[in-house]
């Protein structure tokens, strides 16, 4: 990945560390926790959308989380942003402006390519991220599928982990993300709400 490259060349990281999903990233995450910076596209493996990306805002607060992906969709950008990443970064950049944008990320800066102001706007006036929770529960990812079954067992963080070979800040993540997508509080509600979508599936 050339952003590597960038990341310990140009932007003084002493070590980068690549994940090929969702759930690679989170336990290098739960592993590594004086990262400062995680970098996500929208359609790696395990990714949800908006969900996903705030529980991970939730569950790892002090880490910078951006977006870097081929999508230059309006709605991508702005379901990136509701979610609470610091930045969204299109693929199509070059070495010097992708520096500039992880950068300005780093100094606390929140960045937005230039051209989402060009972009044609939908017609809806309900936020991308609402959009996304609502429609989300059609689209469980297999592996929040996987979580959610357990959770209407009754099974703790710890069984789940477990049972699906994953540390347990991994299904962390999972949880929230789920509580996030079904719009309940707790495992209780999600729990109840979790066994309607499983009948349902």
């Amino acid at each position: 990945m050339a952003a590597s490259a960038l990341l310990v060349g140009q932007l003084g990281f002493a070590r980068v560390v690549e994940t090929a999903s969702l759930d690679e990233a989170l336990a290098a995450l739960a592993d590594l926790p004086d990262t400062t910076l995680a970098l996500f596209d929208l359609r790696m493996p395990g990714m949800a959308g908006a969900a996903s990306l705030s529980a991970v805002r939730e569950c790892f607060p002090g880490v910078k989380t951006a977006i870097v992906s081929a999508s230059t969709d309006r709605r991508d950008i702005l379901i990136a942003l509701a979610a609470g990443s610091h930045g969204y970064v299109p693929k199509t950049f070059g070495a010097a402006e992708l520096v500039k944008a992880l950068g300005s990320i780093l100094a606390g800066n929140i960045f937005v390519p230039a051209f989402l102001a060009d972009l044609p706007g939908g017609a809806s006036t309900a936020s991308p991220l609402a959009e996304s929770s609502e429609s989300s529960g059609a689209t469980l990812t297999r592996r929040q599928r996987e979580v959610l079954e357990f959770i209407v067992e009754g099974r703790s963080n710890k069984e789940i982990a477990r049972s699906l070979d994953l540390g347990e800040g991994t299904v962390k993540v999972h949880v929230a993300a789920l509580l996030r997508t079904l719009g309940v509080a707790n495992r209780a509600m999600a729990a109840a709400a979790g066994a309607q979508v499983l009948r349902g599936a």
